[in-house]
């Protein structure tokens, strides 16, 4: 890990390197901004293999077809859209195919017409056709498998890499793009360095960086300080939850997010915020606020919000690593001005930021955020239109509660349209795969399983945890919310949500997003703080020793 910086300048310099490569092989460019989500194109033949950055020789034999491609580990060859298809360096993932299914839930073009007879139907895999009591036959049950399929991959794709059109709110308004780029590379101000970026909580996708570029990696002849390597890291599509737009000079002209800037993040395999995405995860590391306060242009904030450039850049600048806070440009309150917990005053005009909560594990439940507001369909709408500033349509008239949500009263976010709707479609395939997201498993050696036997007894019995930390999920099955005096705290949080309380959070995967404290706004510093809390706070009367058992409980779930 200590090589970690000069590798990933080594990294930059063969990713920007191999970029160049593919445009001076694609003959040059072509006019206007290069959509990330352009649909999936027409198969063509497949580029050279050292694109792919397998060895050579590998995959074996010649490629089966134009339409084929190595796969990820250069062992073998699979059609263009697999799940396991490799890609050119440079190149984005392909995105999902914009047709309807076809018959039996099949791609659209899939079997290939014409239909034999009316009694044939699909095989199971689409290819082509057989009689309807044929063994190999399309059923009821493989029609459901395969939609299951199709929407867990165009989910996958959703939440990993659309931008739902965001580009013009964060690229075109903000141009962020710009300050990151630099006045060297056509931005304006100093830019963002890869160290800085790293530093702010970015993170780099391994598996979207060739292999040919491990073999570089150790030679450190980039500068880690130069934005311009930062540029090429983001045009090769490597930077989680971030995309570039770029002209037929090559140029960057806006950039967009995605869900999986603030709800992945990578295992650090490679080096540290280098690896492996961990989609679901929620980035602890990622500062929202200060990335957002760089900025050029905050007038559109400036405007929602009807407060001072200035100060709005100091409140992004208080959030901190790891928090967001949703309802700033709902009510316009920047801090906490009194929080309590068992009875106790806490801290005073506290930032009103809450922690990023990980998407994982939330199949089951009926609310998903800290305060309810609603399950992931509304959330995601709600995020996509009004928080990532996306085109689509959203529609909530609580919020047009002139006390309780004056600045989303005021600009009308309670109803929002656009003729081009590029969130709603996407929200079934979106929700399928986040609910598709298990809870990760302690490694092993981070709890004491002894300990932790003896916590379970804890939970269930003299800590009355269990009450309400139902398992499994880990959250009451129906209506799981709760006001701040049955949990011991202020309700300063759960008073900025339309039901006025606070969520039963689940309990798996606690070890992944210890990072930044506990609760929603990470007042507890660790799991033994929490459980002091409730210990006080509802008079449970536990020992030393249980309380130490019980920390090791939540630790093993």
């Amino acid at each position: 890990m200590r090589n970690g910086p000069r590798l990933l300048l080594a990294m930059i310099l063969a990713v920007f390197a191999s970029t160049l490569a593919v445009r001076a092989r694609s003959g040059g460019a072509h006019d206007g901004p290069v959509a990330a989500e352009a649909p999936r194109a027409a198969a063509t033949a497949v580029s050279p293999q050292e694109d792919f950055g397998c060895p050579p020789g590998m995959p074996p034999g010649n490629s089966p077809g134009p339409a084929f491609v190595p796969t990820q580990d250069c062992s073998g060859w699979v059609p263009r859209d697999h799940p396991f298809a490799h890609r050119p360096a440079g190149a984005p993932p392909p995105a999902p195919a914009p047709a309807p299914p076809g018959i039996g839930g099949c791609p659209a073009g899939q079997p290939p017409p014409p239909k034999p007879s009316p009694d044939f139907v699909p095989t199971t895999n689409c290819l082509g056709w057989v009689p309807r009591n044929h063994p190999l036959a399309m059923t009821p049950d493989t029609i459901i498998a395969n939609q299951k399929n199709r929407l867990f991959a165009d989910g996958r794709q959703i939440f990993r890499f659309d931008t739902f059109g965001d580009q013009a709110f964060w690229g075109d308004q903000l141009k962020l793009h710009l300050a990151i780029a630099g006045a060297a590379n056509g931005g304006i101000g100093p830019g963002l360095s890869p160290k800085q970026a790293l530093a702010l909580g970015l993170k780099v996708d391994a598996a979207a960086v060739p292999p040919p570029v491990a073999a570089a990696l150790l030679a450190g002849r980039v500068n880690l300080d130069d934005p311009a390597n930062t540029i090429a890291l983001l045009k090769a599509n490597a930077v989680v939850g971030v995309t570039v737009f770029t002209n037929g000079s090559g140029g960057v002209v806006s950039m967009g997010i995605q869900c999986a800037l603030c709800h992945s993040t990578v295992d650090d395999s490679f080096a540290p915020g280098i690896g492996q995405r961990l989609d679901g995860w929620a980035n602890r590391d990622l500062d929202v606020g200060a990335i957002v306060a760089l900025a050029p242009n905050l007038q559109p904030l400036v405007d929602l919000l009807q407060l001072p450039d200035a100060t709005i850049r100091t409140v992004l600048r208080s959030w901190g690593p790891g928090k967001f806070d949703a309802e700033l440009i709902l009510d316009g309150k920047a801090v906490n001005p009194q929080q309590i917990s068992h009875g106790v005053v806490t801290g005073t005009n506290v930032p009103a930021a809450t922690l990023i909560p990980p998407a994982f594990g939330l199949a089951g439940m009926n609310l998903h955020t800290w305060t309810g507001w609603g399950a992931l369909p509304h959330w995601n709408a709600f995020v996509a239109n009004l928080e990532m500033h996306g085109v689509g349509n959203f529609f909530d008239p609580r919020l047009n509660d002139p006390v309780q949500f004056p600045i989303a009263a005021r600009a009308g976010l309670g109803n929002v349209r656009h003729d081009d709707d590029l969130i709603t479609p996407k929200l079934g395939a979106l929700q399928f795969y986040q609910l598709s997201i298990p809870a990760p498993t302690p490694p092993a050696g981070s709890f004491d399983p002894a300990a932790a036997a003896r916590g379970d007894e804890v939970f269930e019995g003299a800590g009355k945890c269990a009450a309400c930390h139902i398992e499994p999920p880990g959250s009451e099955p129906g209506w799981n919310m709760h006001t701040g005096a049955e949990i011991g705290i202020d309700n300063f949080q759960a008073d900025r949500a339309p039901d006025h309380r606070y969520r039963t959070s689940p309990l798996k995967g606690l070890f992944s997003h210890q990072k930044g404290g506990f609760f929603h706004d990470g007042r507890f510093p660790t799991l033994l703080a929490v459980v002091q809390h409730y210990n006080a706070a509802l008079g449970l009367n536990l020992t030393a020793q249980q309380m130490a058992d019980l920390v090791e409980y939540l630790k093993s779930l």
